[in-house]
């Protein structure tokens, strides 16, 4: 090594801390994690929050909510998924930097955790769907985004509904599934339909909506995403076609409109998602995951979600260490929306 080199190397950052950084952009994210008494808070003490947000009795003030929908009433397999908010909470040492959007989400917007949705029943969907429904059209009043943790995938209707009432929303969805089933055993609310109904009720719009993902056993079921004009990316046409045009597809056909973008757990493959209701093996690998939705950013989106983690069935963590990964990314793009930062 050049003596004059290193020479220099040791007179900059020999006796330097992990604060004091010189290039601009690094500085300024250290400082933002800092602590008013110059260290940074441990990550495995205090009370655990959805990535280490502040915790907040309310959504007052907000640009952004994390919110937990601790719910699994919909589930037609392994149950669970109520458990999943706990869980995703409990992980440590996600963030605060995003690599490819160059910042700390955080630091660009009003955040924090506000709690779980109150419900009156533990034994009634349709109640449930509806203290859901009334929760997110009061957020939707104040102007505060919501970031959600379900919970099954039938607690994306009722937000869906509040937040689309006055115009229809596009929506990004990650799945095995394409959960536009109509009503079956007797219930048209279940994990399988959310999209059928948001769809009918006229608050989500078909033409906006690509489903990325899609495989397995239920593929017969997908007669109205078609029908209706959904963009659908079976697995092995996401194969076939790589990360990077299928997020350019999934730009083209969400526009520039108000977006809501939710990722089922199980759209991943088992092997790196074992902890929920309906596994399909032969699905996206974590690596793909993060890099289609960091493909999307500057896309308007206004809410998203991270559903079906069922902690029970995850004995090595990796399911619940995905969704709070994937949370992140979902926050990061919800917080850098619109240009904010650069992607890189």
């Amino acid at each position: 090594m050049d003596k004059s080199k290193l020479e220099a190397l040791r007179a900059r950052y020999q006796n330097g801390g992990a604060f004091d950084a010189t290039d601009p952009l690094f500085k300024a994210a250290a400082q933002q994690v800092q602590r008013p008494d110059g260290r940074r808070t441990l990550p495995y003490s205090g009370i655990s929050t959805f990535l280490g947000l502040p915790a907040a009795e309310t959504a007052a003030g907000l640009d952004i909510a994390a919110i937990g929908v601790p719910m699994d009433l919909g589930v037609s397999n392994r149950p669970g998924a109520r458990f999943g908010p706990r869980a995703v909470r409990s992980i440590e040492r996600i963030g605060p930097y995003h690599p490819t959007f160059r910042g700390v989400p955080q630091a660009s917007v009003r955040a924090a955790d506000v709690g779980d949705v109150p419900f009156r029943s533990r034994y009634s969907l349709e109640r449930s769907l509806e203290d859901i429904e009334e929760y997110y059209t009061e957020l939707r009043g104040q102007g505060v985004l919501p970031l959600s943790v379900g919970g099954d995938h039938s607690i994306t209707y009722p937000i869906l509904k509040a937040l689309g009432k006055d115009r229809p929303l596009g929506l990004v969805h990650i799945d095995a599934h394409c959960d536009t089933m109509g009503a079956y055993d007797g219930s048209k609310f279940h994990h399988g339909g959310p999209f059928r109904l948001a769809v009918l009720d006229g608050a989500l719009d078909p033409e906006r909506t690509i489903q990325i993902g899609i495989r397995g056993a239920s593929n017969m079921y997908w007669e109205f995403s078609h029908a209706a004009g959904m963009t659908v990316v079976y697995m092995e046409d996401f194969m076939a076609a790589g990360v990077a045009a299928v997020a350019e597809r999934a730009r083209a056909v969400v526009g520039d409109g108000p977006v809501y973008i939710s990722v089922d757990v199980d759209g991943f493959d088992p092997a790196f998602a074992p902890g929920t209701g309906t596994p399909e093996v032969g699905g996206l690998t974590p690596r793909e995951g993060l890099a289609l939705l960091r493909a999307l950013g500057g896309l308007n989106v206004i809410g998203a979600d991270v559903v079906e983690v069922a902690p029970e069935y995850d004995p090595t963590t990796n399911t619940v260490q995905l969704a709070a990964q994937l949370l992140f990314e979902e926050f990061a793009l919800m917080s850098f929306a619109n240009g904010a930062h650069s992607q890189k």
